[in-house]
């Protein structure tokens, strides 16, 4: 029996642990203090970093002039209507990152237990992230007003801070949201960036039977503005990788019988191309202006910084593909869908250094729905950790093979600047 099996009843235990303490991004205190206590009965003499209150760094080294970062996102979602939600806070593990823990550990337990560092041509650095899930957006907006964060993203702030500045490799892995006749990886899936852009139209308020003339309709505003973007889509350069979606944010206290004077609305913008993506941002603002002038009102917007696109090491997914032609366990493969419009944070780390996510199945219900469950624990917490670690053995040995590139920190906070502007 491999130590993946030996292992997998402690994993089960830590798994239905952080099922039922799901916390939002930077708040990850009891699945943080869980991760690290397991990692000191793993082994007392681990050193762990500490970042953002909540993050978690442990590197294991051998000596090699290269280090393979492996990555797992410690943070829930916002899905209070999930069967196990915190009750209090909304908080769900409706996405599956919990799993990406379990992975970590097993890969680390196998290493430590069975003396396996010296097998890797690579350092290893196992990295804990917190909040990857774009959500608690108000309250994090606050740490920012406050100056505790700069960025929403938890890799993004990593980054920031020099976690990733050691780092020349990234593995990552992550839940697919679909249900399978088989066990099921998938290799070679880019993902979409993104931006955010807040709109505020002020109109004027009037009676609006007795003085409608009086008043300047803020809904109508909107609503020719989002006329606007829709009448943008058939002028979109390369349309199947671009997304957007205009909606009214938060509520509308007016009277039905007075003309409304407020609508906020946002609309978020999914890309791989950021020159173009910052081109379509600033027409859509221009949108706003000339609608909210056209109706006699006005308009001020924010923009939001979100993620970078992952474009994902095509090299290193070869490799992982070998790993799978000679896993029998896992007969499943995705390799052609080329790319989806979800995004994520690993994003970022992508435009660093060269980075792959493995997804997997073994789950039932729509990926951050309330209906999203587990349903094959023995592949999720033995079979695929196992896979992942040869697949990581396999790179760390092979890197020759490797198309590589590293970019710097302040390269990386330069892009970050572009989306914003």
């Amino acid at each position: 029996m491999s130590s993946f099996q030996k292992y997998y009843a402690k994993l089960s235990e830590i798994a239905d642990f952080l099922l039922h303490n799901p916390e939002l991004g930077y708040k990850e205190f009891k699945t943080s203090s869980k991760i690290e206590a397991e990692i000191n009965k793993i082994s007392p003499e681990l050193k762990v970093e500490h970042y953002l209150n909540t993050g978690l760094k442990v590197t294991l080294t051998n000596g090699s002039q290269k280090t393979i970062g492996i990555i797992a996102e410690m943070d829930s979602l916002y899905q209070p209507n999930h069967k196990v939600a915190d009750t209090s806070t909304g908080a769900a593990q409706a996405c599956g990152h919990y799993t990406q823990i379990t992975t970590a550990l097993a890969i680390m337990n196998e290493i430590i237990t069975n003396h396996r560092l010296e097998d890797f041509g690579a350092n290893l650095a196992f990295i804990f992230t917190p909040s990857e899930e774009f959500v608690d957006l108000a309250w994090r907006k606050q740490q920012k007003e406050a100056g505790k964060i700069d960025y929403f993203g938890g890799k993004q702030e990593a980054i920031k801070l020099g976690i990733f500045d050691d780092i020349d490799y990234c593995v990552s892995v992550h839940a697919i949201g679909e249900d399978f006749d088989e066990r099921t990886i998938e290799i070679n899936c880019d993902l979409a960036g993104f931006n955010f852009e807040y709109f505020d139209f002020y109109g004027k308020a009037s009676h609006a039977a007795f003085a409608p003339d009086a008043g300047i309709n803020a809904q109508s505003i909107a609503t020719l503005f989002n006329t606007a973007l829709a009448l943008q889509r058939q002028q979109i350069k390369d349309p199947n990788r671009i997304r957007f979606n205009p909606v009214i944010v938060g509520e509308n206290h007016e009277s039905i019988n007075v003309i409304p004077d407020h609508i906020k609305m946002g609309t978020d913008l999914r890309f791989f191309d950021i020159d173009n993506a910052q081109k379509l941002m600033n027409r859509f603002k221009q949108a706003a202006e000339g609608c909210a002038s056209a109706l006699g009102g006005s308009v001020e917007s924010e923009r939001q910084v979100g993620y970078l696109p992952l474009i994902s090491s095509k090299s290193m997914s070869a490799i992982v593909k070998d790993v799978f032609s000679a896993d029998e366990k896992i007969t499943g493969l995705i390799e052609n869908r080329g790319y989806t419009m979800a995004a994520g944070d690993i994003g970022d780390v992508s435009f660093l250094i060269p980075t792959i996510q493995i997804g997997y199945g073994g789950w039932n219900g729509t990926i951050h729905g309330d209906d999203f469950t587990l349903v094959d624990p023995e592949f999720v917490l033995a079979i695929f950790p196992e896979f992942v670690f040869n697949s990581i053995l396999k790179i760390s040995n092979n890197l020759d093979q490797v198309k590589t590139y590293k970019k710097t920190k302040e390269e990386y906070l330069t892009e970050l600047e572009k989306m914003a502007k």
